[in-house]
């Protein structure tokens, strides 16, 4: 296996057409000498467009966890995520199984179909889910979507100061795929960051900075700081709802 691979991962709904931006991305977006692979899952149906791809393998999605090897001797591994499963359960298995691979995460990259969001409302709660983590947005299905829906989808996460980049795909095609592939990060989360924030709370569960918990003396406690959509109730349920996606496909 190559000496840690960057290991891209790609969110989006089934049928959003992740496969021919793939290919878009790796043919114009690597560096010559690059070893690109793409891990596709076993709920994903076979495609025509599996040909424009390099290397495929199957990874499978068993009792909530990632089974799947990293390709060997791969610089570039693009990890394509169930479309029909739900994106959070998906990258909080990821990052587990992503740092036993000995992979570097490179980024995420969600594909937004913009006629199957326009058409389903209740599918914003989905797509936020996918945004949070993500570094690049990559806008496709535009044909026919009203410009007044997209430029309302753009301005629902540029009021909450979203960090991640947003490009426009047509015909398969982004304007530039290297600054896509460009590992700097710019997602919202950070639950990838190597240097996670630490979160000191008082005896009464009162959150405190960390100048207050090095000059008092009263008992505090300290934790890393969890990601808003990891976060689960005294049931164990997640406290922020995703929908199930399967619903509108």
């Amino acid at each position: 296996m190559a000496e840690k691979p960057l290991v891209y991962l790609i969110l989006g709904a089934a049928g959003s057409g992740r496969r021919e931006v793939l290919a878009d991305l790796i043919e114009a977006g690597l560096a010559e000498g690059a070893r690109a692979a793409v891990m596709l899952s076993e709920a994903e149906a076979p495609d025509a467009r599996d040909a424009t791809l390099p290397e495929v393998v199957r990874w499978t999605w068993s009792d909530e966890f990632i089974v799947g090897t990293l390709p060997k001797d791969a610089t570039h591994v693009f990890f394509v995520a169930d479309g029909r499963q739900s994106p959070v359960d998906q990258i909080e298995t990821f990052k587990i199984w992503l740092e036993a691979q000995g992979g570097e995460l490179g980024r995420i990259i969600s594909v937004v179909d913009c006629r199957l969001a326009e058409k389903h409302p209740p599918l914003l709660a989905w797509f936020e889910a996918c945004v949070h983590f993500s570094d690049v947005v990559l806008l496709t299905h535009r044909e026919g979507v009203a410009n007044k829906w997209l430029s309302e989808f753009r301005l629902h996460f540029d009021k909450q100061f979203y960090p991640c980049l947003f490009e426009l795909v047509k015909e398969g095609r982004v304007k530039n795929p290297a600054l896509v592939l460009d590992p700097l990060a710019r997602r919202m989360t950070h639950v990838f960051d190597a240097d996670q924030e630490w979160i000191f709370t008082d005896a009464e569960g009162e959150e405190i900075d960390e100048q207050e918990e090095t000059e008092g003396e009263e008992e505090v406690e300290a934790k890393l700081e969890e990601d808003p959509y990891f976060i689960r109730d005294a049931t164990q349920r997640r406290a922020k709802k995703v929908p199930d996606i399967r619903k509108f496909l």
